[in-house]
């Protein structure tokens, strides 16, 4: 009984939402109750001589790029190993996150999320008792991807054939 009266107080999220980190607001974040720890689109990051970690948040690419340097003391590595078993090494601090209305200083990894379709990841141990996830439902909206352009579908358009040779034939 007690443990149902915590949930019912948890505040219900979807499996994507607009978040505000460090003074950035209506970011969309995905999700990923699959992910271990969450991550931030970080640019220009380096250690310093003064042996601190600066970094921008996003890149000039991005509609959330400030150019704010944020610096911190406090930060550690981590290897992250991704869902195709791929590991990299990654530099992990704290920012302040604020997902629906709740503030959250929640442990990060420091990545390049530009080929992402979200620029934040939110995994379990940022969501560990704060939220429940409902998948079915979604907080945002995202506009959907042009499948139809990019590299391997401007060579399909180029030669069908020659294209379903090089991917698609068995040896």
């Amino acid at each position: 009984m007690e443990n149902s009266k915590k949930q019912r107080e948890l505040k219900v999220i979807g499996n994507a939402v607009h978040v505000s980190i460090e003074g950035c607001d209506d970011i969309p974040a995905k999700i990923d109750t699959g992910a271990d720890s969450s991550s931030v689109w970080a640019s220009n990051i380096e250690i310093k001589e003064d042996g601190h970690l600066y970094f921008t948040l996003f890149d000039k690419k991005s509609p959330f790029y400030t150019g704010k340097v944020l610096k911190r003391k406090d930060f550690s590595v981590l290897v992250v190993r991704s869902s195709n078993g791929t590991e990299q090494i990654r530099y992990f601090t704290k920012l302040l996150i604020k997902i629906k209305g709740r503030k959250i200083r929640a442990s990060v990894t420091l990545t390049n999320r530009s080929n992402n379709s979200f620029p934040v990841l939110i995994g379990r141990r940022t969501l560990a008792g704060k939220f429940l996830v409902d998948t079915s439902k979604t907080n945002i909206l995202r506009p959907p991807k042009n499948v139809k352009s990019g590299p391997l579908n401007d060579e399909l358009k180029k030669d069908p054939h020659k294209f379903h040779q090089k991917y698609f034939k068995k040896s």
